[in-house]
């Protein structure tokens, strides 16, 4: 019976307080402002930096995912530390990254020496942060693989994001909206409640005028999807930490929340949703 370690990559924006103490392994994206700045998201460039260049810069960041000979390296290290453990490796919706395939292609390198299940978490950002959080937990815990696949498998079913972004900019740029569409939404101060689908794609739930109806909206949503259930709650923002507060407190006077956290929107992440979004992620409690 092998002791059970956890990978993930820099996406999952799980705070690093967290991180260290889980154990967990996290393999960077990175993120690049033009052809000759480039940064290793929460490596050499943090959330708050990221943020303050951006609000100067003439470019709009693109970013790359990892390579499989550096999931390689990550788990031939974890298996030096930990031999003969068994890892389980969870990333961000192959539908948005490559970093899925990156992990799989490494496990499939060192499949005769090391033990990896590579999972596609079908999320994005803390979404897919607190399902690897808690899995992490478990291995804390000494569960055996069996058994944090088990709970994955729930997490995967019942895990939640609905989130809002400030501008429309940045989604425009890096092409997941038309630019009509990005216009008209600036103009008439459209917010759309966006949410992954069970493909893990990025869908509009709604489309509604200002802030606080659409955050209304949000909470609506997870009334109806959680109920008077014990759930674990994260809260995610871009450089808006005076809303995530309030966006916290509201949450605690509506639902039965177990633990929370409060987490900043990574570099990557907020290369593709721009300064000011925000964030809320949900799953059950067991």
């Amino acid at each position: 019976m092998g002791k059970v370690r956890v990978v993930t990559d820099s996406t999952s924006d799980i705070p690093k307080s967290i991180v260290e103490e889980l154990n967990i392994a996290v393999v960077p994206l990175k993120v690049l402002f033009g052809e000759q700045e480039t940064y290793e998201d929460g490596v050499t460039i943090q959330a708050k930096e990221f943020y303050e260049k951006l609000a100067t810069s003439d470019v709009i960041p693109s970013t790359s995912q990892p390579s499989p000979y550096q999931f390689e390296e990550v788990y031939k290290e974890i298996d030096t530390e930990d031999q003969g453990c068994d890892i389980i490796s969870i990333h961000i919706s192959s539908k948005l990254s490559g970093t899925f395939q990156s992990a799989v292609i490494a496990s499939d390198v060192v499949k005769e020496t090391i033990d990896v299940t590579v999972v596609d978490s079908k999320r994005a950002a803390y979404s897919c942060g607190m399902i690897v959080t808690e899995i992490a937990k478990l291995a804390k815990q000494g569960a055996t693989k069996e058994q944090c696949l088990s709970r994955l498998n729930e997490l995967l079913k019942d895990t939640t994001i609905y989130f809002m972004v400030d501008t429309l900019e940045f989604l425009q740029k890096n092409g997941r909206i038309g630019k009509a569409s990005a216009v008209l939404g600036s103009l008439l101060k459209i917010k759309p409640i966006l949410s992954l689908n069970e493909d893990g794609e990025v869908y509009p739930v709604d489309k509604v005028r200002g802030q606080k109806k659409a955050l209304a909206k949000i909470y609506d949503y997870l009334e109806k999807d959680y109920g008077n259930q014990t759930i674990i709650v994260g809260v995610i923002h871009a450089n808006t930490i005076e809303l995530a507060t309030e966006i916290m407190t509201e949450m605690r006077s509506r639902f039965n929340i177990s633990s929370e956290v409060f987490t900043d929107i990574g570099p990557v992440i907020g290369a593709h949703v721009g300064p000011g979004a925000i964030g809320i992620t949900v799953t059950l409690a067991k």
